[in-house]
């Protein structure tokens, strides 16, 4: 049996040859379902066409932030049984969290199979594979994880797809979150600072990252925190991880 792990890598096993799953649903049926549920604004239908799509046993979708206090927070909606989403879910997040900035970067799209590790407390079968998927939406990084089949190869075309399609569904579903961007009225420039001290840089790096004076960034900055109503970096961090805006 053929298997991938965490680092994407193939290794050789024992047991009968996996088959290849191209799902329940066709492509049309799947966009009828998609168009139906941004109709409803209706996330977990739209999440499940893309599961049924891809021939998964199940799916977890979760904001992917650096700042992992959140948890199970970040967690927008999961179909799988609980006792999973609580046990494993907030390590399966921090684990993303902890990643570069490029190795994100080269994440996006780029479906990674990794194993669930059975312990006495993991509802379902032992070393269950999952895929996930870190996709975009403005701003804000996303992360799809769908449960495989036992002895299944899930479909590599179709789930570049529905990294694809999610991204869109994102930029559909959550675009009053977008909208409140708009209305703090911070400017690009106070939006990528308050990105980048997100991502644990000193003025000092950003302004090498941007371009521009240090006392500029932090002119930026200080306009953030007095438009978030906020004292430090920290609470202007906190507070865009609560609004989505990084």
């Amino acid at each position: 049996m053929t298997a991938k792990s965490d680092s994407g890598s193939k290794t050789e096993g024992s047991g009968s040859p996996r088959a290849q799953v191209h799902g329940t649903i066709s492509a049309d049926q799947m966009l009828d379902r998609l168009n139906k549920s941004v109709s409803a604004q209706d996330v977990a239908a739209a999440v499940i066409a893309l599961s049924d799509y891809v021939g998964a046993d199940g799916y977890l979708l979760a904001r992917h932030e650096l700042n992992s206090e959140a948890g199970l927070d970040n967690v927008i909606s999961s179909n799988w049984p609980f006792d999973l989403v609580r046990n494993k879910g907030r390590e399966l997040l921090a684990r993303l969290s902890r990643s570069t900035e490029l190795e994100k970067c080269l994440s996006v799209l780029n479906p990674a199979f990794s194993l669930l590790v059975d312990d006495q407390n993991t509802v379902g079968d032992p070393g269950r594979e999952y895929c996930t998927i870190i996709f975009n939406a403005g701003r804000t990084r996303y992360c799809l994880m769908f449960i495989c089949p036992q002895d299944v190869i899930l479909s590599q075309q179709r789930l570049r797809e529905t990294g694809l399609l999610a991204g869109y569904l994102a930029s559909l579903l959550f675009r009053d979150a977008v909208r409140s961007v708009r209305d703090m009225d911070l400017t690009d420039r106070e939006l990528e600072c308050l990105y980048w001290i997100a991502e644990g840089k000193t003025s000092d790096e950003i302004a090498t990252i941007i371009g521009i004076s240090k006392n500029t960034i932090n002119n930026y900055i200080t306009s953030v925190m007095r438009k978030t109503a906020t004292r430090t970096r920290s609470e202007a961090i906190a507070y865009a991880v609560r609004h989505n805006l990084v």
